[in-house]
């Protein structure tokens, strides 16, 4: 059916419920396992555009290497926080559930139904 691509990660709760409710809805996305291939800067930044949200809105603040990067530094540059996120992919909110030019963020699992619209 609807051409959508989650960002997943098979241990994470949130991931799996994202993914069961659009298989509920006749929807087989493509499977992006982002924590063993995890996006370049320019996808990351991509997917940033899609979601109209800065990268530090979709960081997981209360991983361990969110303190030990130094994330929450405000002098970090952009560019040098999207290449340690990228490399540190954990650090990405999850699931990510993208649809053409738009991308949502799967908390609570719900959300990405909102795909299905329209």
């Amino acid at each position: 059916m609807t051409d959508i691509t989650l960002y997943h990660n098979p241990r994470c709760s949130k991931s799996r419920a994202a993914l069961a409710l659009l298989e509920e809805n006749d929807v087989s996305p493509k499977l992006v396992p982002y924590l063993d291939q995890p996006p370049t800067p320019a996808e990351l930044k991509a997917l940033l555009s899609k979601l109209g949200m800065s990268l530090d809105d979709i960081l997981r603040t209360g991983e361990p290497e969110f303190e030990e990067l130094g994330l929450g530094d405000g002098t970090l540059s952009d560019s040098i926080k999207l290449d340690l996120v990228c490399k540190h992919p954990q650090l990405i909110q999850r699931p990510i559930a993208v649809r053409g030019d738009r991308a949502i963020i799967g908390r609570p699992p719900e959300n990405v139904l909102q795909l299905l619209e329209d």
